[in-house]
Formats: structure tokens, sequence, C-alpha cells
């Protein structure tokens, strides 16, 4: 084959070779779905301000109690949110660590997802990343979590909301 032939061929293959992949990546590209309303917006990491909830007393058992708190958005616009639940020891001692107390939350699905716990000076926390969600203004979130404390320890369960932006 004459080398004019090959530079041909190559130019042939390189031509149809790359309307096919443009062709094969706008689909995927145009397929993207829309942002979703649970999805946390591109806000900062850091939450600008806390909403604090009633707090209740840490179960005094071994019983899994169920707790529930509510926050409504009283703003028109959308905000970003992230609930999380606190577990506060008491100021004197003795401190909780994240073996004293189980967490769990209620998923979309109805089931029951353990939460890790964070720890830092006595007080047990839930991590507020995976929690981000973009609450519709004038709408209200509502949180259901199982607690079972393993170890009897006296301490406060206060709940909150992480605002952002």
């Amino acid at each position: 084959m004459s080398t004019i032939r090959r530079h041909l061929l190559a130019l042939a293959v390189v031509a149809v070779t790359i309307p096919a992949t443009s062709a094969l990546t706008e689909p995927v590209q145009a397929a993207a779905p829309a942002a979703s309303v649970t999805a946390p917006s591109p806000v900062g990491s850091t939450p600008t301000s806390f909403f604090q909830l009633p707090t209740t007393q840490l179960p005094a058992d071994h019983a899994t109690h169920d707790i529930s708190f509510s926050y409504r958005n009283p703003s028109a616009v959308d905000r970003t949110v992230a609930p999380q639940i606190l577990i506060e020891s008491p100021a004197w001692g003795p401190y909780l660590s994240p073996t004293d107390v189980s967490v769990a939350v209620q998923a979309a699905d109805g089931h029951w997802q353990p939460l890790k716990l964070g720890t830092q000076t006595g007080t047990l926390y839930t991590n507020l990343i995976p929690a981000k969600l973009v609450l519709h203004g004038n709408h209200t979130l509502t949180e259901h979590y199982r607690i079972t404390v393993t170890s009897i320890t006296p301490g406060t369960v206060a709940p909150r909301m992480a605002l952002y932006g």
C-alpha cells in the first residue's frame, strides 16, 4: 500500500472516530439530571449559624427511644440546612464516649440507618456533611432518630439545625 493511501486511510479513521466519540459523550452530558430538590446547593462547607431546638434528658435506661424534631424555613427562599444531634455530657463529668450511645436516623425509605458519632470535649455529635439538604422556603423538615443508651450516664440530647448561606 502506498504512503498516500495509508495517510488517507488514517485520516478517514480519524474523521469517523471523532464524530462517533462526540456523539457518545454529548447525550451523556445532556442527560445529566437537573439539580435535585434534596441535594445541597453549592454553599460553603461551614454553617453560617445554628438554630437550637428544645433539649431533652438522655434516657437513663438501655431501651431504644424515638425522638423527633422539626425545623421550619421561615423564609420564602430555599435554604441549605443540615440536622444535627448533640449529646452533651454533664459539665462535671463523666464524659460520654461514642460507645455509650447509639444513634440511628430514619431514612426516606423508612429504614433506620446507624450514624457514626464524633466526640469533642465530652460532647457526642452527628456529622453535618451527609445530612445537608435544601429546604424549600416556608417548608418544614421533620427528622426522626432512635437513641439507645448502652452505658447509663447522665447527659442531654440537643438537636439543632445547621444553616448555610
